[in-house]
């Protein structure tokens, strides 16, 4: 791909000698007192989300009580998490510490091709732990039969698949883009939607791909989400004890937490960008779903996770090892 890109490079340049090669990466201010702050501030939730996500990942490999589906769809939900992190943060610490703005084409490209591959795969990792706790809770009897490792090793590629496609058409589509004057993004990374409209050609195209993209890669998610929740508080309803109840529910409520967290900060990106196409406000909202979701996601996970805990205290070398947990779709928070 990246062969293409220098290609077509080649092939822009020799057409328009006004082709610009770089573009600039504002960021969130401008002031340079405030640098040093910004700089401390993603640098530390950076390694908040890379260390909180990695001792996820730890976790369920190395205690065998927890290789179970709920906690193989959690470790690749962190592990995606910390790559999706990595594609922006880095960059702009890299920019912070050198005063400058730019990223090459090249490494524009680069960006949102994993940014959109990452976003969209938390999107169906979401959902197809939605889908889990759905089976746990709904067919308590069938759990282990209809969430085997072979169906869940299917979900979770099925997942990649349609996230490596979406994100090689939408970067192969950017690069057919011409760029023929100094482009600003307000922005602390490259997103596709700005990026696209600093285009001086056409993007009739690019917007409608990204609009067909976004309704269904984001909307059939969310749909399977919410009749998923919808069906297990029908179920949790006709539990007749109140503890019985409270351990149903307990066993979602955190994925719950993270489905909101991610969609309603994700709904903000949208508004705000609805309203001011090239306002930082954009690049704020986008801040809570890219950066501030990843990095609360495994406090999420295991603030009221005992099982959870315990591991990651026998992995830290706190605890000694005890016995198994109980089952997902009994009365595991």
């Amino acid at each position: 791909m990246f062969l293409f890109s220098g290609r077509y490079m080649q092939h822009m340049e020799s057409k328009n000698d006004s082709y610009v090669s770089e573009f600039l990466l504002l960021g969130f201010s401008e002031d340079p007192e405030l640098q040093p702050l910004i700089f401390g501030l993603f640098l530390s939730m950076y390694l908040v989300t890379v260390l909180g996500n990695l001792l996820i990942i730890l976790a369920t490999i190395s205690d065998a009580h927890l290789h179970i589906p709920m906690y193989f769809f959690l470790s690749n939900l962190s592990a995606v998490d910390i790559c999706f992190t990595s594609t922006t943060v880095p960059k702009m610490l890299v920019n912070i510490q050198t005063k400058s703005k730019a990223i090459t084409c090249g490494g524009c490209i680069t960006q949102i091709y994993f940014f959109t591959l990452f976003v969209v795969l938390d999107n169906f990792l979401l959902a197809v732990m939605a889908y889990d706790r759905y089976v746990a809770i709904c067919h308590p009897l069938h759990y282990t039969v209809s969430m085997n490792p072979h169906v869940c090793g299917l979900l979770v590629l099925a997942s990649w698949i349609v996230s490596v496609l979406n994100s090689l058409l939408q970067s192969l589509m950017v690069l057919w883009l011409s760029f023929c004057t100094i482009l600003e993004i307000p922005h602390f990374f490259c997103e596709l939607n700005q990026v696209v409209h600093l285009a001086c050609s056409d993007t009739f195209l690019n917007d409608l791909v990204i609009c067909l993209a976004s309704v269904l890669l984001a909307g059939c998610p969310l749909a399977g989400i919410l009749y998923s929740y919808s069906k297990i508080v029908s179920s949790i309803r006709a539990i007749s004890s109140a503890q019985g109840k409270y351990k149903a529910f307990s066993t979602c409520a955190s994925h719950l937490s993270v489905v909101s967290l991610f969609y309603c900060t994700g709904l903000g990106v949208y508004l705000s960008s609805a309203v001011a196409q090239n306002s930082r406000s954009t690049a704020t909202a986008s801040l809570m779903y890219s950066v501030v979701t990843p990095m609360l996601n495994p406090f999420i996970y295991s603030l009221r996770n005992k099982d959870l805990i315990s591991a990651l205290r026998r992995l830290l070398g706190s605890t000694p090892g005890k016995g198994p947990v109980c089952p997902p779709q009994k009365s595991c928070p």
